[in-house]
């Protein structure tokens, strides 16, 4: 009995697949094609439509209360650079992993990009200030992100066929095309952010006419015994570079001076557009001024001081005429910010409310609200130091309410008496004996009276106190203090030039503003 062998079957073509490592690389450079494209676009017709940054400022818009305060405390100044840099680390994870799925077709990191693509549109579509020329931006990012993805992934599907007639190897091809794409990408990247700062001509004409302006109004020179740097503390006008910044703003508004103007209007008798040649043409007013922010924990450092020039707010808002029953001035930034100020604080004579033009002899930094920013003495800053200010809204504060009052924070805002230890720093070694002690204190607007610093829980001393300015500036102290060899705790308090002394229960900034004493522990050795 004889048996057939059954025919072979035929074995089918495997399907072509990008390497690994290839597929990953495609993803990250799609993305990044995406966001480079996308960000030097908007930088060319509407800086606010980058969607890298409309997503960022979409995650601090809506980022809760216990998160944005962590960031803030974690990360000071340097919050936002980290939230771009994790947003840019996640993007590039996710397209990597998009590339590793599209190994057999380019289907499922069509996909990825597209959504993400999508997202980009909708945070755009949704920002504070939105028109439809910021559609551009999203529209040519989504664009690059897929033309780059398939024409890599169609490459790189060939990437193990050998050269024909001695040629260059698909290969050498796709790593050239890979580098082309990043330096592409990288270089449109940074030809947005280029762009994007272009406001230092403008700038440098507002110094310019600063200088040769003739102020109605000149700060009283410092003082020569107002600070103790040579102990610790800060010299009492704050460089503009260390000036600190806290607001939230992901990209920095920028607008030539030129090209500014700002209504005031809402509660008004006669509604006013301003615009920047209308504020030189006032008198321009110089003052001495203690910002403070309210995220300040017990110690922090988010205060400064200089001199701004500007015009008298107040001079404004009496032009206009205030209707009765407002209480509110709500002010609002070109990226659509907004924050409200009491009325009746703006309006106490004497104040000194401005709309700052100048900072420490030049026109405001970008950073600083370059062209215009608002400035309210004795106010924390989240409701009083409106920076890129472009509208005032003569309002209530039932009919409206403002960014960070929505988010539960105070309305009023007060500044409240604290004082801080700025020598020695804590965990310190210093010599044992007399220890110098320096540190700052401010009370808007009222000023400081006093300030007292203990040893271990001992008895108070009495500070001495710098030679004050005004009252709405810091004030700096020093004492000595005999301290043996060991471990020390020192604390310090101040008290104001009504005699309330700041309290010793430790209250969180957020709503209004932290209280406490601070308290430090070094070695004397």
């Amino acid at each position: 009995m004889s048996t057939t062998a059954a025919p072979p079957q035929p074995t089918l073509p495997s399907r072509p697949a990008v390497p690994r490592g290839f597929a990953a690389l495609i993803g990250v450079l799609a993305v990044g094609a995406a966001l480079g494209v996308g960000h030097l676009v908007a930088a060319l017709v509407s800086p606010a439509s980058s969607p890298y940054l409309a997503v960022g400022d979409t995650v601090i818009r809506f980022s809760p209360q216990w998160l944005t305060e962590f960031a803030k405390v974690t990360f000071g100044t340097a919050d936002k650079p980290i939230l771009l840099a994790g947003m840019g680390v996640a993007i590039a994870i996710l397209g990597a992993g998009a590339g590793i799925g599209s190994r057999h077709r380019s289907t499922p990191g069509v996909v990825v990009v597209t959504v993400l693509g999508v997202l980009g549109f909708l945070a755009v579509i949704f920002a504070p200030a939105f028109t439809a020329v910021d559609l551009v931006a999203p529209a040519v990012s989504l664009a690059a992100g897929i033309v780059v993805f398939r024409q890599l992934h169609t490459r790189a599907l060939g990437i193990e066929a050998p050269p024909s007639g001695g040629g260059v190897s698909r290969r050498r091809v796709l790593i050239g095309s890979s580098a082309s794409v990043g330096a592409v990408s990288l270089g449109a990247g940074v030809g947005g952010v280029l762009l994007g700062g272009g406001s230092g001509r403008s700038r440098q004409l507002v110094t310019d006419r600063l200088a040769r302006a003739t102020l109605a109004e000149r700060a009283p020179a410092i003082p020569a015994g107002a600070a103790f740097p040579e102990l610790g503390t800060p010299t009492f006008l704050t460089p503009n570079a260390e000036f600190y910044r806290v607001d939230v703003a992901l990209r920095i508004p920028t607008q030539a001076a030129s090209e500014w103007t700002m209504r005031v209007h809402g509660m008004v008798g006669d509604e006013l557009t301003l615009t920047f040649d209308d504020l030189l043409s006032r008198p321009l007013l110089e003052r001495t001024i203690t910002l403070t922010c309210v995220s300040n924990e017990v110690g922090g450092r988010y205060i400064s001081t200089t001199n701004f020039v500007g015009v008298d707010l107040r001079e404004i808002l009496l032009e206009a005429g205030i209707r009765p029953g407002a209480d509110q001035l709500v002010s609002t930034s070109l990226d659509q910010w907004t924050a409200g100020t009491p009325l009746d604080v703006i309006m106490e004579p004497g104040r000194g409310a401005l709309l700052a033009i100048g900072m420490d002899g030049e026109a405001l930094p970008p950073e600083h609200g370059f062209p215009v920013r608002m400035v309210v003495p004795g106010l924390y800053g989240f409701v009083s130091a409106t920076k890129w200010l472009t509208d005032l809204d003569v309002t209530t504060f039932d009919a409206r309410q403002t960014y960070w009052l929505q988010r539960g924070w105070g309305r009023l805002a007060p500044i409240k008496t604290q004082s801080r230890i700025d020598s020695p720093q804590a965990f310190a070694t210093v010599p044992a004996g007399r220890v110098p002690v320096a540190g700052i204190a401010w009370s808007q607007p009222d000023g400081i009276g006093k300030v007292e610093v203990r040893a271990d829980g001992g008895a108070w001393q009495e500070a001495e106190l710098a030679t004050e300015v005004s009252g709405v500036t810091w004030r700096m102290w020093r004492v000595g203090l005999d301290l043996p060899p060991g471990s020390h705790t020192v604390q310090v308090r101040a008290t104001d030039r009504n005699g309330v002394t700041q309290p010793e229960v430790r209250v969180a900034p957020i709503p209004d503003g932290a209280t406490g004493w601070q308290s430090i522990i070094f070695t004397a050795s």
